[in-house]
């Protein structure tokens, strides 16, 4: 296998030709944050908080989508990627809703960032309330950061149903369907994937809806069960999340081969007849 050297924090590291910057970062244990990010999609490039800044180039590049070249000197921690990712978090938070991205919070705090300097008058148009149209998932657009995971998920890169595309410009720029139509009329087929990627909770199962509008969401209180998907001959892995003996979620792990973290409506969604 064809590799190359590079040294990132000082520190050198030797990874497989090909792999990313924020590959290498993780083969030397270094945390480096992620949005639109995803094992099982290409590289968005889209939210920015993952940059880092590379010896000699003139802009902090996002790790998630830069391959890794020899001889590459990387730096995760300057002041430069500090101040960087500080203010897309800010940003961010001053104009959506990331109080379901668990993930970011320990880095707000590392940061110091403030969303609140910016002001109440920052918040966009999509700070309006959830939409449930159908049994199965409920969609928050106040909490929508377009990282645009959803939208390759429905596409070419798993499920390639095409129902939705970021339409919009601006703070007027919105995941929709195709000429504006109901969720309901359009090509969606309920497979789900687009939860499966979302990270920031504006699309979840009704039953995550439904605990966290009663503050009763417990991860840490869930146990996670791999199983096969019961309903036809792919052999679909299926890792059910368990609170209080319901299936409260149902996912995919990204590194199966099989499914890649992608599911159809009967793996994600059927498995109410357990309790039946």
């Amino acid at each position: 296998m064809t590799t190359v050297s590079l040294t990132i924090d000082g520190r050198p590291v030797e990874v497989p030709a090909g792999s990313t910057l924020l590959d290498a970062c993780r083969a030397l244990g270094i945390d480096v944050p992620t949005l639109c990010w995803a094992p099982n999609l290409e590289p968005a490039t889209a939210c920015r908080v993952c940059v880092v800044e590379v010896t000699g180039q003139r802009v902090l590049v996002p790790s998630c989508g830069r391959v890794a070249e020899a001889g590459m000197q990387v730096q995760t921690d300057s002041p430069r990627v500090r101040t960087s990712r500080k203010l897309v978090l800010e940003l961010l938070a001053s104009s959506v809703d990331l109080s379901a991205t668990e993930s970011l919070r320990p880095w707000f705090a590392q940061l110091g960032a403030d969303p609140e300097r910016f002001g109440p008058a920052a918040e966009t148009k999509a700070r309006e309330a959830p939409t449930c149209d159908n049994d199965l998932y409920t969609r928050d657009y106040a909490k929508c950061i377009l990282c645009y995971k959803c939208v390759d998920a429905c596409g070419i890169q798993a499920q390639a149903s095409f129902a939705i595309t970021v339409a919009g410009r601006g703070f007027d720029a919105h995941v929709a369907t195709e000429f504006t139509a109901p969720l309901t009329d359009s090509a969606c087929v309920y497979c789900g994937n687009c939860i499966g990627v979302c990270p920031t909770g504006a699309l979840v199962p009704n039953t995550e809806f439904a605990l966290r509008q009663r503050d009763d969401w417990r991860p840490a209180d869930q146990t996670q069960t791999d199983t096969i998907c019961p309903y036809c001959g792919v052999g679909c892995t299926l890792t059910l999340h368990v609170q209080d003996n319901d299936i409260v979620k149902v996912t995919s792990p990204a590194d199966v081969s099989v499914t890649g973290g992608h599911l159809c409506i009967k793996g994600r969604f059927g498995t109410g007849f357990v309790k039946a």
